[in-house]
């Protein structure tokens, strides 16, 4: 099958789900093409059957703020007849299904059929979508889309709430490379270990863009209680808007020595296996990611019980789930959790078994690829040879 793939090349989870579904389609045999703005930064441009189409957008002094959705969609259109795609599948609704449609569109008026999914991942609906200006032409994307999917049941009773669409929605969760996220030997994780913190010190850890959704100050707040009551440090991995506010609160809370700020990384499935647990306090999470990437490394998430995110920690099982905002609660609860050795080895081991059971690539990627070939009949399209 020959597939296109737009997504958002950025650190987010919409880019990344995209970019791990790209790359294990292409494992299981698939030509993939990616077209975006950028490469996407999970992707290293070493893997086979996989091949990145840069959209150039023109900057006219006329254009305020250059047309990239109708950029998007010729690139779209132009690769789709040069590389004879079956179908596109774009990750985030705007503006990737109307540019997808577009691009179908102007295929047809050259008798050419290209079918598009389009797989809703969060803000797109929660935030983005229901501001006034673009509820419209979110509904009329998802309704024109030959497919839809979300990434947690939340989401699409959410998007059914809000949008009322004529089109169905499928839910396929987020997935995870259960070979890529796996917890490592006890020597190497101590070397690891040893990089950030001393022996005896616990890890946590925190991964996100750092945009206010993701509260990151509350991160810091959390830790500043936690090493008051046990030596341990915090990894901050990303970076976004909210990073400078979270390194001034480290700083006036003079746990700054304490906290390491790593950036953007493009392998965490290295540093997560370090970690003894993750901070996840978000506002809003539609699936959280981040979260199952870190039970597939055997760590446990102190999160909130938010969203989709009930729908992958099983609070008091996998991991803990507080309330947005509930600072002492969850530092509490990380607290306690560090300090009961027997109590977090059961959670860590659960968390593990969890992810492998329900959301490794391996039974993930199978549904889409049914997906695809749902739509494909329904279109009257067969694949290519």
């Amino acid at each position: 099958m020959k597939i296109g793939i737009t997504c958002y090349p950025t650190y987010g989870g919409s880019g990344v789900v995209a970019t791990e579904l790209g790359i294990e389609l292409a494992a299981a045999g698939h030509q993939v093409h990616f077209i975006a703005y950028s490469q996407p930064f999970r992707l290293r441009g070493r893997e086979q059957d996989i091949q990145f189409h840069e959209v150039p957008v023109s900057n006219y002094p006329l254009f305020e703020y250059p047309p990239y959705d109708l950029a998007l969609a010729t690139r779209m259109a132009e690769v789709a007849a040069y590389y004879e795609l079956d179908l596109l599948h774009v990750h985030y609704a705007i503006p990737h299904s109307i540019s997808a449609y577009l691009a179908r569109e102007m295929l047809a008026r050259q008798n050419r059929r290209l079918p598009f999914i389009t797989t809703l991942h969060g803000t797109d609906i929660t935030l983005v979508g229901l501001d006034h200006s673009y509820l419209p032409i979110t509904r009329f994307g998802i309704d024109q889309s030959d497919g839809v999917t979300a990434i947690s049941n939340y989401l699409r009773e959410k998007t059914i709430q809000e949008f009322h669409p004529e089109r169905a929605i499928e839910v396929i969760p987020n997935f995870v490379n259960c070979d890529v996220y796996t917890p490592l030997g006890a020597a190497e994780r101590e070397a690891g270990r040893a990089r950030y913190a001393a022996p005896g010190e616990k890890i946590l850890v925190h991964l996100s863009n750092f945009r206010p959704v993701k509260r990151t100050a509350d991160v810091v707040r959390i830790f500043s209680r936690v090493a008051r009551e046990l030596p341990a440090r915090l990894l901050m991995i990303g970076d976004g808007p909210d990073r400078s506010a979270a390194e001034w609160l480290a700083h006036r809370k003079g746990i700054h020595d304490k906290v390491h700020f790593l950036g953007k990384l493009g392998s965490v499935s290295e540093v997560l296996p370090l970690a003894d647990l993750l901070l996840l306090p978000s506002e809003l999470e539609s699936f959280g990611l981040v979260a199952l990437e870190a039970m597939a490394c055997r760590v446990p998430s102190i999160a909130t019980r938010v969203g989709g995110v009930p729908e992958v920690i099983d609070d008091g099982v996998t991991g803990r789930l507080f309330p947005v905002g509930d600072v002492d609660g969850m530092a509490g609860a990380a607290v306690e959790l560090l300090r009961d050795s027997g109590r977090f080895e059961e959670m860590a081991e659960a968390a593990r078994r969890a992810a492998r059971s329900r959301y490794c690539a391996s039974k993930i990627v199978p549904l889409y690829e049914r997906f695809y070939d749902n739509i494909l009949a329904a279109s009257g399209n067969g694949p290519a040879a």
